[in-house]
């Protein structure tokens, strides 16, 4: 039987207003609609269909986008608004971060153990730090290759060399990724290591000097034009590194 003195508490609602149509589903609203969920909230999920009722909705409601929540008859707003709501924390996407590094680091690492394990059967060897400065270097050359203008752009901003000769800018990603390769696979150390030597000197003095000694603030161009990393030490250890691991493979044979 029921304890009538202790009704059940109504449920938390929300109403969510989203774009839906055939074409094309609004991420923010679907976004939306889980946090909603997952914080206890029962909503109501009113889809607008056509951008007649999109525009005729943000007209009534004098709001420049969509999804829009209301709590309790009042209007939140759109999705970041919804995170701020709950308290929880809300990207500026451009605030600088150094999330990008490491997350590349983190999975050229796990390559390099992986790919360890796989010809050694053992993960930490010297072989897997060798792989590490290689495979890191052939991801960053993707990413800058991914849009090599965007990357020349950036790069011009504090390296000595592209300064003063800006096709340096351009071949710089190629140059970065034929290195990388050539010492994954361990051949051709004496196109490599000179590559390898020429590029991460350069790139740390330059890095040093705009850093450092100028004391400029710039965003680093070794994750592609388009990123957030702040140019510091981040920027400089990758430079080093790769002086490190060209020296390392002149004064001996890459490790079986």
């Amino acid at each position: 039987m029921s304890d009538m003195s202790n009704p059940p508490r109504a449920a938390k609602t929300a109403v969510l207003h989203r774009m839906v149509m055939p074409e094309h589903a609004c991420p923010y609203g679907l976004k939306a609609k889980d946090l909603l969920q997952r914080s206890g909230y029962a909503v109501e999920d009113r889809h607008l269909t056509t951008r007649a009722q999109v525009d005729a909705f943000k007209a009534e409601h004098g709001v420049a986008t969509t999804p829009q929540i209301f709590i309790c008859g009042e209007r939140v707003g759109g999705y970041d608004d919804l995170r701020r709501f709950f308290g929880k924390r809300v990207v500026d996407p451009k605030a600088t971060s150094y999330r990008p590094v490491i997350a590349l680091f983190a999975m050229t690492g796990l390559m390099a153990l992986a790919a360890s394990y796989a010809v050694t059967g053992e993960a930490l060897t010297i072989r897997a730090g060798e792989w590490f400065i290689g495979f890191s270097m052939m991801v960053l050359a993707l990413l800058k290759l991914q849009n090599v203008e965007s990357f020349a752009t950036m790069f011009l901003n504090y390296d000595l060399l592209a300064r003063r000769w800006v096709p340096y800018s351009y071949i710089y990603p190629f140059a970065e990724g034929l290195a990388g390769t050539l010492m994954v696979a361990g051949a051709l150390n004496w196109l490599s290591v000179p590559i390898a030597l020429f590029i991460g000197g350069v790139g740390a003095l330059s890095v040093f000097k705009a850093v450092y000694i100028d004391r400029r603030e710039l965003k680093c161009a070794c994750v592609g034009g388009s990123s957030n990393v702040p140019l510091g030490f981040v920027s400089l250890t990758e430079n080093v590194m790769m002086v490190a691991m060209a020296l390392w493979m002149a004064i001996g044979p890459v490790h079986a």
